[in-house]
């Protein structure tokens, strides 16, 4: 697997392609048995893949369980991002909560779960509005003097949140939704934080499936974290964007490769410290996910491809209302 360097103050070496790991243990039913998705987070090691992604809510807490019980034994081979930033009562999270005490907790958390000793990359998952960045930049920059965090970032958080705490304390990476069909920080986000060496790391970079052309209908479930999402819940959206499906199913073809592998190479060749981290409980699919490294362009076909896509309208909004109300403005 080829790399990439998250950060230039605070570098971060990871694989090209990460695994996003929230899909093993909620989002997108049917959920697998535990059991298996340990033996394929070990897989996926034994087959070159060492950035993992997770996070304490993802499950919640069920997520970590698995990469520590099947990275324990290599977690000197292997990276590891997890992250804070929600209060979590009985097992639900109830609303956003970054307070010193809380991080603390949730690192303590983590590493236990994770069965390590250290967080390679530490994200606060969402701003909290209640608590300044000060406080939060502080806190990790105790948990990193304690060895416990060794790189820090946060995800979806303002252009102003990220200035500020990059003052305070160098952020590695900032993880936001990014791919074809969601390409709003390019303005804005993009320069900002090639400015100030930051690396990007990319969740959805296959918008939720639909960019492998296997979605054909929105007849997902209501556990199904698409179902709530216009973008998937309007089977008129779902149809105007098959422009974009065309136009990934003609240039995959042109590549030699999956559309989905072309949709990651794409990611991968706007800049060198971009990683996508598709998520998949499929050995077949994290193969080919893995194999978007290998695939490259020309100046000229990123060129036209760029031109083409620019002309290619995005139906549906990717949020509802109340999950964009924890996106920071």
């Amino acid at each position: 697997m080829k790399t990439a360097v998250l950060g230039k103050a605070s570098p971060l070496t990871v694989s090209a392609v990460g695994l996003g790991c929230m899909g093993m243990v909620s989002a997108y039913p049917p959920i697998p048995e535990k059991k298996d998705m340990v033996r394929f987070a070990r897989e996926a090691f034994e087959k070159g893949e060492t950035f993992f992604d997770t996070a304490e809510v993802y499950g919640p807490y069920t997520s970590e369980e698995i990469l520590g019980e099947a990275l324990a034994d290599v977690r000197d081979q292997v990276q590891i991002a997890t992250k804070f930033g929600f209060d979590i009562q009985n097992g639900v999270f109830v609303g956003l909560d970054s307070r010193p005490e809380t991080i603390r907790k949730a690192v303590e958390g983590s590493l236990r779960r994770l069965k390590t000793d250290h967080i390679d990359l530490l994200y606060q998952h969402r701003a909290d509005p209640k608590v300044p960045v000060d406080a939060v930049a502080e806190t990790v920059s105790r948990l990193m003097e304690e060895g416990k965090v060794l790189h820090w970032g946060m995800s979806e958080v303002s252009v102003r949140t990220i200035r500020k705490a990059h003052a305070l304390l160098p952020l590695t990476a900032i993880q936001n939704e990014y791919s074809m069909w969601y390409r709003d920080m390019e303005s804005e986000l993009l320069p900002v934080l090639e400015e100030l060496g930051i690396g990007l790391v990319c969740f959805c970079p296959l918008g939720r499936g639909y960019l492998t052309g296997s979605l054909k209908r929105a007849d997902f479930s209501a556990q199904d974290v698409r179902s709530g999402m216009p973008r998937f819940a309007n089977e008129q959206a779902l149809r105007a964007n098959q422009e974009l499906l065309d136009f990934l199913q003609g240039h995959a073809a042109e590549k030699g490769c999956t559309m989905a592998q072309l949709a990651l190479a794409w990611i991968l060749s706007r800049r060198p410290w971009i990683v996508p981290i598709p998520g998949t409980t499929k050995l077949r699919r994290l193969e080919e996910n893995m194999g978007a490294a290998d695939v490259t362009f020309t100046p000229e076909e990123l060129q036209a491809l760029d031109q083409k896509l620019s002309k290619i309208q995005i139906h549906g909004a990717r949020y509802n209302a109340q999950q964009e109300s924890m996106v920071e403005k």
